[in-house]
């Protein structure tokens, strides 16, 4: 039999085995495709992580308050803050308070968290110094170290983009002060060049100035010596109107006065009636006479000399007629005149009155001899100011000339300039510095990934242990046993396989690799636990499956390693990834593993524990009642490695 012949004869034997075992056929079908779906189950979860980048959870915290700079006001805040929203970079989520954001990266709900200072406008605007304005990027290593790398370089390009858009803004600003600053030379040295000219028809104005208040003081020592006099004067009728109120007659007198100028005026008219009655007498008396002297002088009985003497009588009656007739018109003169006394006293006496209030008034008000020396003083005083205003106005001439030609100078040196910006070069060019703070933070890249990997490494051996043995073979003779007491005597040397593995783990990590474990006895606990947990799953897939189900927990595994994030951050690897994560236990192993290293999720151990132990519950439950054993005679059984 040659060479060919051979070979194709040991290939007849091979074949006819899947013609007798049907079975095997399609047990060949799944291992072929095993390689195609581990690659198709790896790669899509790393196919386009940057195109699901927008839906990694990250918190967005903008307290910025704004600042006004050079006229205008900026809020840089809230344009990182609305330029973020818009580029949709990552799956930002506003909040309120800063202590909330850092809690929920903390528990893990936020990859990480943007926290924009109150006083980044203002420290970032003016440029003073690098790195002045800050950006917080708050993120956990040990919840996710490739989260914490995404935010670290999240930080770096934030920090580039934000001063490269703030460099913009300030060159624009410089453009258009520039133009705006030669104009405000160009108003400026015009309004010098007014003040210039304003200076010199001050510094000519001045010389009239200076002239008026030399006047002034020579003014304001005349008033200073008419004011001497004046108070002289005021003295002197002072002292006169005093005397004058001193002396006038008092209101009685005048009283007095007026009643015998009103007598006097009723005495004149009783006389003019007298003395009209007395001419009347003297008018009979004459006729009478005159009558008895013409029958004297027809008598013959009357003697010569008594007609003569009768003669007499008449001519004295006559007279007397006469006398009385002129003097009752002189005592109609006095009557009148006295009449016109009367009333002149009244008046007079009325005016003497009006004349004596007068003068109490006037000496009322007459100002005391201290108002007079306070007026002195005051002249004194406006004599003194002047003197010194006319000092003052010489000088303010040499200031104005001194002013004019300081303009002048002024106006000769005057650059034309424009206004520069504030702030130093390296200010201006990099103001803004992001701050990366890290809760629970990782030492290295080995150590970040090593939550990642032990878990995988205690599936792995869970898989293997499984491996060295027939799961669904039992020794007769155990047919009546009970499904727990089946599962746990034939777990016995695999679970002490796989707790010698997680022993062996403890030391490669905490003595080997020397990585720093922050609580060793959870650390421990979660190594034991994760183990039997492991092992009971590969139990159940295989009862249920059989020795299918050793490959299957080898792809359970690998879609366990794309949802757990320890790739990537599970939200890069899709929807479906990130919705299973929460169901599958190498998530919560993963989870328990970064809290118990590196103090992760806030400390917070409890609950991955309790989904472990629940998971492993439920394993031990299904290995137990899924599936069916075969019985073997226990010198049939082999071992399932073949040495």
């Amino acid at each position: 039999m040659n060479l060919l012949s051979q070979i194709l004869f040991i290939l007849r034997l091979e074949a006819q085995a899947f013609t007798r075992y049907p079975k095997l056929f399609a047990a060949t079908l799944l291992v072929a495709f095993i390689p195609a779906l581990y690659a198709f189950i790896y790669l899509s979860s790393v196919w386009d992580p940057a195109s699901k980048i927008g839906a990694l959870p990250a918190g967005l915290v903008n307290l910025d308050q704004g600042v006004e700079y050079r006229g205008q006001v900026f809020n840089a805040g809230w344009e990182v803050a609305a330029s973020l929203r818009d580029k949709k970079t990552f799956g930002f989520k506003d909040f309120a308070q800063e202590a909330e954001a850092r809690e929920q990266v903390r528990t893990g709900a936020l990859a990480f968290a943007l926290v924009i200072p109150r006083d980044f406008s203002s420290n970032a605007i003016p440029g003073h110094e690098a790195g002045a304005g800050k950006l917080v990027v708050y993120t956990s290593e040990g919840n996710n170290f490739e989260s914490a790398l995404l935010a670290r370089n999240f930080a770096r390009e934030l920090g580039h983009d934000v001063n490269e858009s703030l460099n913009e803004k300030r060159w624009k600003l410089v453009l258009l002060n520039a133009a705006g600053s030669q104009r405000s030379v160009d108003r400026l040295r015009e309004g010098v060049n007014q003040l210039r000219t304003g200076a010199h028809e001050l510094s000519k104005g001045m010389v009239p100035l200076v002239s008026g208040a030399r006047q002034t003081v020579s003014g304001s020592q005349r008033i200073n010596g008419g004011v001497d006099q004046l108070n002289s004067g005021m003295r002197q009728l002072s002292s006169g109107l005093k005397t004058m109120d001193a002396k006038r007659p008092r209101n009685s007198d005048l009283d007095r006065l007026k009643t015998g100028a009103e007598q006097l005026a009723a005495g004149h008219a009783e006389l003019s009636k007298g003395m009209t009655e007395l001419q009347a007498g003297s008018q009979v008396i004459r006729s009478g006479v005159g009558s008895f002297r013409d029958q004297a002088r027809d008598s013959i009985l009357v003697p010569a000399k008594v007609t003569e003497n009768l003669d007499q009588l008449y001519t004295g009656v006559t007279q007397l007629d006469s006398g009385l007739q002129a003097a009752a018109e002189a005592q109609g003169k006095l009557e009148d005149g006295a009449d016109k006394l009367s009333a002149g006293m009244g008046s007079l006496t009325t005016g003497m009155r009006a004349l004596n209030q007068g003068l109490r008034t006037m000496v009322q008000k007459l100002p005391e001899d201290s108002l007079l020396d306070e007026l002195d003083r005051g002249t004194d005083t406006l004599v003194s100011g002047t003197t010194v205003l006319a000092e003052g106005t010489q000088n303010a001439r040499q200031g104005a000339d001194r002013l004019s030609a300081g303009l002048d100078l002024l106006w000769d040196s005057l650059p034309g300039d424009v206004d520069k910006p504030d702030g130093s070069a390296q200010g201006l060019a990099n103001s803004v510095s992001p701050v990366v703070e890290v809760e629970a933070p990782v030492p290295n890249s080995g150590s970040g990934f090593a939550p990642n990997i032990i878990p995988a490494a205690l599936w792995l051996g869970a898989g293997v242990a499984a491996f060295l043995i027939h799961v669904r073979v039992l020794p007769k003779g155990t047919q009546d046993f009970s499904g727990p007491v089946k599962l746990l005597g034939k777990m016995a040397i695999p679970l002490l396989i796989v707790l010698l593995q997680a022993a062996l783990l403890y030391v490669t990590v905490v003595w080997g690799l020397q990585i720093r474990v922050a609580r060793i006895d959870l650390f421990t606990l979660t190594l034991a636990l994760s183990s039997a947990t492991f092992l009971c799953i590969v139990f159940a897939l295989t009862r249920l499956m059989g020795d299918a189900g050793k490959a299957a927990s080898m792809i359970f595994l690998a879609v366990q390693l794309s949802s757990s994030g320890g790739i990537l951050p599970v939200e890069l690897s899709g929807t479906l990834f990130s919705e299973i994560s929460p169901w599958l236990p190498l998530t919560w192993v993963v989870r328990a593993m970064k809290v118990c290293m590196f103090g992760a999720y806030g400390n917070e151990w409890q609950h991955p524990l309790e989904v472990i132990a629940i998971t492993l519950l439920i394993a031990l439950a299904s290995a137990c009642w899924l599936g069916r054993w075969r019985y073997m005679r226990p010198s049939a059984m082999r071992p399932a490695v073949d040495f």
